[in-house]
């Protein structure tokens, strides 16, 4: 069978990859480099967490939608600019987290794709050849003290009933484990089957890479709609023209709305755009990976230093991004570091914008599209996207064999918006 996978960010690189291996002829379509700086897969933290099951949306976050209007640097923005177009989104966002049952049936869904995803992505590094890429050391959940960890008691209490284990540490526990952390921080969560992607967008090439060498074919082409006749899918048509196919996989990230319309169905799926920086490693590397509680940006130690990711703010893909975003990225880092408690020696540091794909229920979209089941959903999986490409593959190449992954595929599917 000739499968057209659109999109070569994790996503779509790692089922093309598994296509490939269950014996399909596979065309990524894609019109930029695989792992370039275009892609969330990029720039994304690199955490690999079975605990990033909680969603954005929690209940009360309608009180504070107001601050989030009114103070472009908080933790989440809102353009007011944008706000007539960002509107409906919101409203699903919103309710989505309402109550706290909404927010365990969310956090279920999720661990179905997160509980294993350290050790999957370690068996897909191997299978690359790029071991080396996937650490699994753990990651540290870091607070000023153990009143700041109780206050999200919630969060943790529905990790625990999903299967996620953790341990609580103690101060010198966890200077021990994380040396370079500032003495403000007491108290941490370690979550020992976390790991992290030393190079996101290196693994992402890298897994692209494999692809083609095991046979798919790489077609510089931008998708723009679907031939179909009588249910069946034709082809992909792209700017350049028709690519001929049996089956298709929309894995375009944040570009996956536009291609999902033309399938037939019409997702809520937003830009979530999100920054990072990158501290040299000569000034600092880390031990572990940390999220510190105080500012809920993901910490890695990456290829070419401390990258700190993180922020949230919403507006349109085309919009420019407002680089005092990324400035709060470094501040807090200089809270959370010793090392960069007097700043960074005037070095320069990289700064990184992108834009994660979020669908306002917090769920990803995986499923048959309206128009044919030959066109198959796989995008808008918002701050989970690295961690869940390789289950998310398998659960692409299930459908297409005409198998099910896991009960819960029902619940992923484009159907939830279709009236």
């Amino acid at each position: 069978m000739h499968v057209a996978v659109i999109g070569a960010g994790i996503v779509g690189a790692a089922t093309a990859l598994e296509l490939v291996d269950q014996g399909h002829r596979v065309s990524i379509i894609e019109p930029e480099q695989p792992g370039g700086r275009h892609a969330a897969s990029y720039g994304n933290s690199g955490w690999l967490s079975p605990a990033s099951i909680i969603p954005m949306s929690m209940p009360g976050l309608w009180k504070k939608v107001p601050g989030f209007l009114a103070d472009p640097t908080g933790p989440l923005a809102i353009r007011w600019t944008h706000l007539a177009s960002l509107a409906p989104w919101l409203v699903r966002f919103v309710t989505a987290g309402s109550t706290a049952t909404k927010v365990e049936c969310t956090a279920r869904i999720l661990s179905g794709l997160l509980h294993d995803a350290p050790a999957r992505h370690a068996a897909l590094a191997e299978k690359i050849g790029r071991p080396e890429l996937i650490r699994r050391n753990g990651l540290i959940y870091a607070y000023p003290d153990r009143a700041a960890f109780e206050a999200e008691a919630f969060a943790w209490r529905v990790r625990r009933d999903n299967g996620v284990a953790f341990r609580e540490l103690s101060a010198a526990q966890l200077h021990a484990l994380e040396p370079e952390l500032s003495d403000r921080y007491t108290f941490a969560a370690l979550v020992e089957h976390g790991g992290h992607v030393v190079d996101p967008g290196g693994y992402v090439a890298a897994i692209v890479e494999q692809a083609v060498r095991l046979g798919a074919e790489r077609l510089k082409a931008k998708a723009a709609a679907f031939q179909v006749a009588n249910g069946r899918l034709e082809g992909v048509v792209t700017e350049t023209g028709l690519i001929s196919c049996d089956r298709a996989v929309i894995a375009a990230g944040v570009h996956s709305k536009a291609l999902a319309q033309a399938a037939g169905d019409r997702v809520p799926l937003q830009s979530e755009r999100g920054y990072h920086v990158v501290i040299p490693s000569d000034i600092l590397t880390g031990t572990m990976p940390v999220m510190p509680g105080d500012g809920k940006m993901g910490n890695n130690p990456t290829v070419a230093g401390l990258r700190i990711a993180g922020q949230v703010e919403l507006a349109s893909v085309d919009a420019k991004p407002d680089w005092r975003r990324a400035d709060i990225l470094l501040r807090h880092a200089g809270k959370t570091y010793t090392a960069l408690a007097d700043g960074t020696g005037g070095k320069e540091i990289d700064r990184w914008m992108g834009h994660r794909p979020s669908v306002a229920d917090g769920l990803p979209v995986i499923g048959p599209a309206r128009l044919s089941t030959d066109i198959i959903h796989a995008f808008g999986h918002g701050h989970i996207g690295m961690a869940t490409g390789p289950v998310t593959a398998l659960i692409v190449a299930d459908l297409i064999a005409g198998r099910q992954f896991m009960p819960e595929i029902a619940s992923l599917s484009a159907s939830r918006f279709r009236t």
